[in-house]
């Protein structure tokens, strides 16, 4: 497919990550969609891919990206679809960590474990890093790329069952930090929003969502609970040229929720 720039998501079959993806088809972007899900669920999301598919160019690959060899795989298939083609924006949306509690219950006997805490850690805390690298490596990103991860108020704030995850944010945004100064001279910018609590699929797992999305609703200034339609929006914001001087921030996208 002839095209100069793509967007990249990992994790775009839901959520957030979808949410960007519609919102940049309706732009004429093309994108780089890629999510792990079984073939029992495929139907209804590969309805969401074609009507994705009837707005722009899109590229689907259902793999595993949180391996060395699947992100090998999965970049060495990007390379030979898109040809001369480069990564303008690659968003991170993967939502895959251990909700344990610290403390063994009746309901779960087996507390989070240190191996628990890695994965988690990982997936969601360093796994972007280690695309920016490759992509890096391979010369696929555009000039004036942007680097961008998701967020939570758990980077601050606890939660039952999140302590794996919080911990995952918080190195997710140093790392972002980190990259925003050293591969900065390369024309990469990376940038991190914060979404106020939203009403995924991924906040259905934690075991204190509801009072999680209540607590919102009762504090948000706004009124209202943030969707992902409001994330979509700060993505396809920082993939603007007006946004080239924008390095190393963290962006609350709430309504101001944090501030409650």
């Amino acid at each position: 497919m002839k095209h100069d720039k793509w967007t990249l998501i990992l994790g775009g079959s839901s959520g957030m990550g979808l949410a960007t993806a519609k919102k940049l088809a309706n732009d004429k972007t093309p994108i780089i969609l890629i999510h792990r899900d079984r073939k029992s669920a495929m139907k209804k999301i590969q309805e969401e891919f074609d009507a994705l598919a009837s707005k722009t160019s899109l590229i689907t690959i259902n793999a595993n990206a949180l391996t060395a060899d699947g992100r090998q795989g999965i970049l060495t298939r990007i390379a030979d679809d898109i040809g001369d083609g480069q990564i303008h924006c690659l968003l991170h949306s993967i939502a895959l960590g251990n909700l344990r509690s610290l403390v063994p219950s009746e309901d779960e006997p087996r507390p989070l474990s240190d191996e628990d805490f890695g994965q988690t850690i990982a997936y969601m805390g360093y796994d972007i890093l280690l695309w920016v690298q490759d992509l890096y490596s391979r010369g696929m990103f555009a000039p004036q790329a942007s680097v961008i991860g998701l967020s939570s108020e758990g980077n601050q704030k606890a939660w039952a069952g999140y302590a794996a995850v919080s911990a995952a944010k918080c190195t997710l945004e140093s790392v972002s930090r980190s990259i925003a100064v050293e591969f900065g001279r390369f024309g990469i910018r990376s940038n991190i929003i914060q979404a106020g609590i939203t009403e995924t699929p991924a906040l259905a797992l934690i075991p204190s969502h509801q009072e999680m999305l209540e607590d919102a609703r009762q504090r948000n200034p706004l009124g209202r609970l943030t969707r992902p339609e409001d994330v979509a929006n700060a993505v396809y914001l920082l993939t603007r040229p007006e946004a080239s001087w924008i390095n190393g921030a963290l962006l609350h996208v709430d309504g101001g929720e944090h501030l409650c």
